[in-house]
Formats: C-alpha cells, structure tokens, sequence
C-alpha cells in the first residue's frame, strides 16, 4: 500500500508550488524541505493539506491491489460491482487506475473486500476532541481495552487518529496506553505521509515515543525503520506526553520519567513493560 517516491513528489509539488507562489516576493531560492517547514509560519490555508492528503491516499489505495483483493475471493467484476453498489464499468475503471474512489466508496471497498483502514482516505487531524471520540475511535480500530464501548464512531485512518490523539493537550492515560497498540496493529500505515504532518504539527517526539514503546514492547524490530525516520527530526525542547502539567508534576516527572520518554525528551513514566495488548 505505500506510495511510490514519484507520485508522493507529485502530490508534495502540488503543496508546495502553492508556498512557493506566497515566497515569490524574495530573492533567495528555498529548498523542497524547508518550504514544507515554512507551512504554518506562512499560514497556508488548510484545504491546501487535505487536498495533498486527500492526493496521497486517493493514489494508496492501489489499483492492482483492488483487483487482486477481488479475484483472491473468487468474485466476477459484476458479483463484486453488486455488493458494492457500482457498475461493472466503473469497477473496471478503477481497476484499471482510470479512476479514484470516492471517500464513501473507499469506505465500502475497506468492509467489502475486507481491507483495512489505513486504505480510508485522510480527513482533517483536530485538536479538540473529547475523552469519549478518541476513546470510541480506538474501540473501532479494534483496540482490545475499549472492546466493551459501542462502535458508533466512524472508523477513521489510523495515522489520523493517531495525530489526533497526540495533539490533545490533555489525553486520558488510557487512550494514551493504546497508542503504541495502534502504531503496533497497523505497522503498515503510511508513515512516509505520517512523518512530515507530525513534523509540521511539531509532534515527531511524541510520535517517535510512541512507536519506540511498540517497538519495545512488542520486539517488531521493523518499526526501527519509522523510529530512525522520526529520530532524524527529533526537538531538543522538553515537553509531556499529551498533558498539561504543574510545576510540581514537571518536577517530579524529570527525576522518574522512563528511559523511553527521557529519549524523545518528554515528560512520562509510560514504560514498554507497563503496556497491555501490545505483545
């Protein structure tokens, strides 16, 4: 499901043709990288990132890998254009990279052909969410500690979710322990898409923890590959994990924060051993 290094340029190019227009009035000539840096400080209007999100994931969900999935369950274009609710030839079509499926039809494709969620196309990372949404959006990602809770909640892309969740300022230390859960769960997400916006968002160091937790915990040593990508970036700036703290809670978390935290410069006694569900 990764996006090859050509078409994520084109869909960086279209992002960054847009900061370039804003850069005309200087001089100086600025590099593909620190345009991308130059987002918030120019104050880019968000569509111009979904649009580019929305570019990466339309481009994920492979054409080939959709045919493959079909003829793997045995079905006709037309048994599978039925329970999908589309014609044979515009299934044909998307098979064939001719067209891209829209964010309901991804949706049908993920439970019909039994794909899973890092195919759903990106939607906008919030940093207001309630206890209850992020809670209910792990439960339907299938997190095992929230398995009691009713899946209302909209399955979202799990690299979405988990911006979304580290951009809180005050995560529930529940949710906060099913984190290194869901990087586990869904190793396979985009991180070549979840790098840069976790960087734009100034978020690398709690990412980078979070997947040094699942790596740890889990002994998948192929998240050393996402943890190096994140390490590369890291801020030398202390910060919590996802929690507004006292002087006194700041204190205390600098002399018993774990080994882990203490690498991505946080503030948390979250250790790898501490961690249900992750094995």
């Amino acid at each position: 499901m990764a996006i090859t290094a050509s078409k994520r340029l084109a869909a960086y190019g279209f992002l960054l043709d847009k900061v370039r227009l804003r850069l005309a009035a200087h001089t100086v000539s600025f590099s593909t990288q620190y345009c991308l840096l130059l987002y918030k400080a120019l104050g880019i209007n968000r569509k111009l990132l979904d649009k580019y999100n929305r570019i990466c994931y339309k481009l994920a969900m492979n054409h080939e890998q959709l045919k493959a999935t079909r003829l793997n369950r045995g079905w006709t274009q037309q048994e599978a254009a039925a329970r999908l609710g589309v014609t044979q030839a515009y299934l044909s079509m998307l098979e064939e990279g001719r067209r891209d499926p829209s964010s309901n039809l991804a949706r049908k494709l993920m439970r019909v052909y039994g794909l899973p969620p890092t195919v759903l196309p990106v939607s906008e990372v919030r940093e207001n969410v309630t206890t209850d949404f992020l809670a209910q959006g792990l439960a339907s990602l299938g997190y095992p500690g929230f398995a009691h809770l009713h899946r209302g909640t909209r399955t979202v892309n799990p690299a979405v979710f988990l911006l979304t969740a580290l951009a809180q300022h005050n995560l529930e230390a529940r949710v906060a322990e099913g984190l290194p859960w869901l990087v586990l769960r869904y190793s396979d997400m985009d991180f070549g898409w979840l790098v840069p916006q976790a960087r734009m968002r100034n978020l690398q160091n709690r990412v980078g923890f979070s997947v040094t937790l699942a790596r740890l915990a889990s002994q998948n040593d192929t998240l050393q590959v996402p943890e190096k990508m994140l390490a590369d970036s890291k801020l030398e700036k202390e910060d919590s994990f996802c929690k507004d703290l006292s002087e006194p809670e700041r204190r205390w978390l600098r002399e018993h924060s774990s080994d882990e935290a203490k690498r991505w410069n946080l503030l948390s006694d979250l250790r790898p051993d501490a961690l249900r569900y992750v094995a």
